[in-house]
């Protein structure tokens, strides 16, 4: 456990919606702020209410909204972000945060943190998804361009992406607008000048010249309490197949995986990770099918982990010293297989090629190069010594200081929405 902070008692809201992928990493830095002996709460869907209360956090219920109660129709992005600004904005006037963290996808927070005058934090909690020219756009998965033909080609890419980016930014400023807000000028308007913290490794960030209000953090790691769970016997090296919890349907990573390691030298435990197994998977003598495994205590006994590139599942597994084959399904994680292949710490096999041999066949690489287990536990080492959680909680404590005593100017407080869809329903905030 951390020593306690010797800043002030500070009281400090986090929000995110509620997919794992961007809750966790909230709930990790979350969780070392309350050990600093902050009062923390936690604005997010309520089916992490119970590990959120766990943790000695506050818990504020994030509204769910899909459809429109008069229309019937799927809300627009930001208007169902207007109704949750309104609905959310009395959680926080009684908590009265001295510092809000909203996650990069959730703007409901910052919102409201701007209209009760309270300085914002942006999370980002995997790598930064904004490219600069020279590079590819984001999700492509493509390595910089190294010809004249491949700049061109990529600068008209960027010209499309822009365009998208500028439409966004358009509608942005209408919300803004419509919540009694000023325009915010510049480029991606929704990350906070004032911190933005990118919660990843640095060595799977591309070389860049950052601005002083974005910090590279490292990662911020957090899972739910789970059982011990029971690896394969033996001494051969354990091979952690992990496959994505929304992604690939069909389960073809795992069950390529598991059919093409099953007679190789190997100890494997696969996960279905709590989905239905859709046909029939091959266990080897020195494999395991299991439901579900802690991350946190399989990964540190494992030599490789086999993933579909989540970003918390890939730092998590080099966090713990493991080469990462990553076999991506879709473009947040074709970047991330790009940038484990461009640290050195792994392979990307491209899905349409995972097969039992193939991923056989990189497995052998990856255990009979020692550079690529020599790489993966030099991050490790790094993250060890530089631990996310602590930077990122320094980080807003600095900008709690800077805006100590500042006199508030909140806006007028608005109606709450009506309820408009069931709790099942996604949330666009």
């Amino acid at each position: 456990m951390p020593e306690p902070s010797t800043a002030p008692r500070l009281r400090i809201a986090l929000g995110s919606f509620g997919e794992a992928g961007h809750t966790f990493p909230v709930l990790a830095l979350a969780r070392e702020l309350r050990a600093r002996g902050h009062e923390v709460m936690v604005h997010t869907w309520h089916r992490w209410q119970p590990d959120i209360e766990a943790e000695g956090l506050v818990f504020a219920k994030a509204p769910q909204y899909a459809l429109d109660p008069e229309t019937g129709t799927y809300l627009e992005p930001y208007e169902a972000v207007r109704r949750a600004v309104l609905d959310s904005e009395d959680d926080f006037r009684r908590f009265a945060p001295d510092v809000v963290v909203s996650d990069v996808l959730t703007n409901t927070p910052a919102l409201i943190a701007e209209r009760l005058g309270i300085p914002s934090v942006t999370l980002i909690p995997h790598v930064h998804p904004v490219s600069e020219p020279r590079m590819t756009p984001y999700s492509t998965g493509m390595q910089a361009p190294r010809t004249p033909v491949g700049r061109n080609f990529w600068q008209r890419m960027h010209r499309l992406t822009d365009a998208g980016y500028r439409q966004g930014e358009r509608e942005y400023d209408e919300l803004r607008r419509e919540l009694g807000l000023p325009s915010a000028p510049g480029p991606m308007p929704t990350l906070s000048r004032e911190l933005t913290l990118v919660a990843t490794l640095p060595q799977l960030e591309q070389e860049r010249v950052w601005p002083d209000w974005i910090r590279v953090t490292g990662p911020l790691l957090w899972e739910p309490a789970s059982e011990t769970t029971a690896v394969p016997e033996g001494e051969e090296p354990l091979v952690l197949v992990a496959p994505s919890t929304s992604k690939d349907p069909d389960q073809l990573m795992l069950r390529a995986a598991m059919r093409g390691l099953a007679d190789e030298p190997v100890r494997v435990l696969g996960t279905t990770n709590r989905r239905r197994v859709v046909k029939p998977l091959l266990v080897g003598r020195r494999s395991r099918l299991v439901e579900w495994c802690s991350y946190a205590q399989v990964m540190p006994e494992s030599e490789i982990v086999i993933c579909n590139g989540g970003h918390g599942t890939v730092v998590r597994a080099l966090a713990s010293g493991c080469a990462v084959l990553v076999v991506p399904d879709d473009g947040d994680q074709r970047e991330n297989a790009l940038r484990v292949y461009l640290s050195g710490a792994g392979l990307r096999l491209p899905r349409r090629w995972a097969t039992a041999r193939s991923l056989r066949m990189a497995v052998r690489r990856l255990l009979d190069d020692p550079q690529y287990l020599r790489r993966a536990r030099e991050i490790a080492a790094w993250c060890e010594a530089n631990p996310g959680h602590a930077r990122a909680a320094d980080l807003i404590e600095e900008v709690a200081a800077r805006h100590a005593g500042e006199e508030r100017r909140p806006v007028p407080a608005a109606e709450p929405q009506a309820e408009v869809a069931p709790e099942t329903a996604p949330l666009f905030g």
